[in-house]
């Protein structure tokens, strides 16, 4: 099962609304199952720099089929998966990214949120995942 662009362009939409909700701007992007971007949204006057970071933070998420930020936690100095961030051409291991899965339970693709806090982030891609 792969996510579908009308899917993915909800997801952004619902992800923009949390984001203007919470006053910040975001970069989002949302990915398939094969960690391949479907959709990006960049809102007006959000980073540039967090361009990047959002599809790294939405693949990553995908590729280990878990938030970014427990992926985080993990991969401190003495944890199991510590310097993972360095494999797949450079992963994201805190807070943003978020795995999407349909109505079936089945992981379809993973949203990526960055532009403001990591708490902010985290927040942004949990409405934006929990749209479908």
């Amino acid at each position: 099962m792969n996510i579908t662009l009308s899917q993915a362009e909800k997801i952004i939409s619902v992800a923009k609304a949390k984001s203007i909700e919470i006053d910040t701007k975001m970069n989002i992007a949302v990915v398939d199952a094969g960690a391949n971007l479907v959709a990006f949204g960049r809102m007006d006057g959000a980073w540039l720099g967090s361009l990047d970071i959002s599809i790294k933070k939405a693949k990553t998420a995908r590729y280990f089929d878990m938030n970014t930020g427990i992926i985080g936690g993990l991969s401190q100095p003495g944890g199991s998966l510590y310097n993972i961030e360095h494999s797949n051409n450079g992963l994201i291991t805190f807070p943003g990214g978020v795995p999407i899965k349909n109505a079936a339970g089945d992981i379809i693709g993973a949203i990526g949120v960055s532009g403001s806090s990591v708490e902010n982030d985290h927040t942004v891609a949990e409405a934006g995942a929990s749209a479908i």
